[in-house]
């Protein structure tokens, strides 16, 4: 069996965490770890776990979690793995980082973005980004620190990295428009995400300055084989989880949606957590509701030649959770799907 700490345990994705692990076949959750709720039971925190876990959490550094665990799941705000990463904790356990700490090989380009200082730079290059479906030939048993990719940029990757890569878009032309539940925006207490602050309304945020930005650039770029600049903005619906990505590129030559088609099977037919739609069908963030699934869908406008490709996943699962353990499933060597196969709910 494989034993796991979770520092984070107390937040959403920690909290699916907890939920998908308890349920995978060669995992045993040893540590539920927590700041803000250290010596309560986590049952106490999340009813939903009454009889389930009633273990006490703990406030265990990464360094004393690792020294009974064999993998450390850091669902933490951005900082604070880079702040307590030691070399000794990464002698002892993997880590797989839900924050931005490691997924920029760059660190200027982290600390321009996210306005704090990185603590462990000698890492960034070390780290694998833990993008399975692009990177999967990286993730194996020798990594000793993974970044996993973010809800957005997992989403808008994977919608338009088949389209990148194959060169038909006009990469300087790429706009991503995004629309969030309020999940994304973690568990603790703010104002702005007030049931009644975002009832029966819509609103951008982070317009040009979103921190995800950076990292769609970089993991696209990759594809391109050149640095990209593009446009995306992040939108907060007035729902509890999903995420929906409608991105637009201009098309380099006319191109038809069997075309299209084609690209998007070559790359992902075979995936288990994509699903490209039929035809006409549109992807719609009720579909892929906690699971591990991805849907996508395009459409080319023929009267603007351009290319509008859509994503829709939940941003608990694909976006954190679900996508940390299917990580953590090809860093152990065990089935890509163990522990994920969850039907998405609708109601």
């Amino acid at each position: 069996m494989i034993k796991v700490g979770i520092i984070g345990a107390t937040g959403y994705a920690g909290n699916e965490l907890v939920r998908i692990l308890m349920n995978h076949p060669e995992v045993e959750v040893a540590a539920f770890g927590s700041k803000s709720y250290e010596g309560e039971k986590y049952s106490d925190i999340f009813r939903n776990m009454t009889a389930l876990a009633d273990d006490v959490c703990v406030h265990d550094t990464i360094e004393e979690m690792s020294e009974y665990v064999d993998v450390i799941f850091t669902a933490t705000p951005q900082g604070y793995c880079a702040g307590e990463l030691t070399d000794k904790a990464l002698e002892n356990a993997k880590i797989i980082d839900l924050s931005a700490d490691f997924r920029l090989k760059d660190v200027h380009i982290y600390e321009e973005w996210y306005k704090i200082k990185h603590k462990r730079p000698d890492l960034l290059q070390e780290a694998v980004y833990g993008l399975c479906e692009i990177n999967r030939d990286q993730i194996n048993s020798d990594i000793r620190i993974l970044a996993n990719p973010g809800c957005y940029t997992t989403a808008s990757i994977l919608a338009l990295y088949p389209a990148v890569k194959e060169g038909i878009i006009d990469t300087d032309s790429i706009i991503i428009d995004a629309k969030s539940g309020s999940s994304g925006a973690g568990r603790g207490a703010k104002i702005a995400n007030l049931f009644c602050e975002i009832n029966e309304s819509i609103k951008p945020y982070s317009v040009g300055t979103h921190r995800h930005t950076p990292e769609i650039e970089e993991q696209l770029g990759y594809a391109a084989g050149k640095d990209i600049q593009l446009v995306f903005t992040p939108h907060l619906v007035p729902m509890e989880r999903g995420i929906l990505v409608t991105a637009y590129a201009d098309l380099k030559a006319e191109t038809s949606d069997n075309d299209i088609r084609k690209i998007y099977e070559k790359h992902y037919l075979d995936e288990k957590f994509i699903r490209i739609l039929e035809d006409g069908v549109f992807p719609e963030t009720r579909f892929t509701k906690s699971s591990n699934y991805l849907d996508v869908n395009f459409r080319v406008d023929a009267r603007t030649n351009k290319l509008v490709v859509m994503a829709t996943l939940d941003n608990l699962i694909k976006g954190a959770a679900g996508q940390a353990v299917q990580n953590m499933n090809l860093m152990f060597g065990l089935p890509e799907d163990m522990g994920l196969n969850m039907i998405p709910v609708i109601m």
